[in-house]
Order: structure tokens, then sequence, then C-alpha cells
């Protein structure tokens, strides 16, 4: 009870919550805006933010912004994608195209597996021992005719598959 309490005067002081930096106290009047531009914030789901992005203008934009109260057909095409760039930072268009970050991230994901290769291959070289001795083609024959001598399991193992008379494996 107490954290939902909490939590909606939270939400009503607008300093986190729902709508976020598009709350009127949190966006026109904080610490971190840069002059010209505001804390502007426009994503497709959001697209009209609260306030313009450029709210600092200068003598050639404040021209554009009272010849934008006349007539719309006297304005030129340039003027008007000044007028748009005036209150909006990006278009549909551009907050929908495709970014080439996945480029630099499979590039970072086949630098670090080459390092990784690189790594286990200089361990295999310098870092672990030899191959033990017992592991070698030579060993692995003497040990299974040592088995087969001592005739090791004869009834269902090894020893039970090895003709003794005709010195080779049963058919």
């Amino acid at each position: 009870m107490f954290f939902r309490a909490a939590w909606s005067l939270v939400l009503r002081k607008g300093r986190l919550g729902v709508r976020g930096i598009h709350s009127p106290e949190g966006t026109a009047h904080s610490k971190g805006k840069m002059p010209p531009y505001t804390n502007y914030h426009a994503q497709r789901s959001y697209p009209m933010p609260d306030e313009p992005f450029c709210t600092e203008l200068n003598a050639e934009q404040r021209a554009l912004k009272e010849k934008e109260k006349g007539s719309w057909t006297q304005l030129s095409q340039a003027e008007k994608v000044a007028l748009y760039r005036l209150q909006f930072h990006e278009t549909f268009a551009e907050m929908n195209r495709h970014s080439n970050e996945w480029k630099t991230v499979l590039g970072g994901v086949f630098f670090f597996c080459g390092f990784t290769a690189l790594l286990i291959w200089w361990q295999r070289v310098y870092v672990f021992p030899k191959k033990p001795i017992t592991l070698t083609d030579e060993w692995k024959a003497q040990q299974l005719q040592r088995i087969l001598d001592m005739k090791g399991n004869p009834v269902q193992g090894l020893a039970s598959q090895w003709d003794y008379e005709k010195k080779e494996w049963k058919k």
C-alpha cells in the first residue's frame, strides 16, 4: 500500500513515470539543456514531442518563422524543409532507416573469435604439455596385446573375441 502511494507521488511530480522526459517540469527547465537545443526527444512511438527541436532562433530563422504565419504557397520547398527542421530533428524515414551498427558488432564478434582462436593455438603450442606416451599408437597396440596375452575377461570381454590358435580376431 505504501509503495503504491509513493509511486503515485513520483508519477504526479513528473520526475519519473510514463511520460518520462516529456513531463512539463522535466524538459523545458532542465539543467542539461544545451542552448539552441533542448532536451528534445522524439521517437516512432511518441513522434510529437512537447517542445520544438530548436528553441533559440537566429535572425534568419526568426524571419522564416514570421513568413510561416502567412500563406504557405509562397514558401519554397527549401523553406518548408527548414521550418520542419526547426520543429523536428528527424523525419519518420530517418527514424526508421537501418543503421550500419550491425557491421561494427559483427566485426567485433569476428575479432574476438579470431583472438580466442589465436590464444587457444598459443596455449596448445607453448603451454600444454606434449601428448602422453600412453596415447601413441604403438603403446595402444602393446596394451591390447598385453590384455590378450593375459586372457582378460575370456567369457564376454575382449579375449572372447580373439582366436588364440590363428592369432586373429574371430569372425
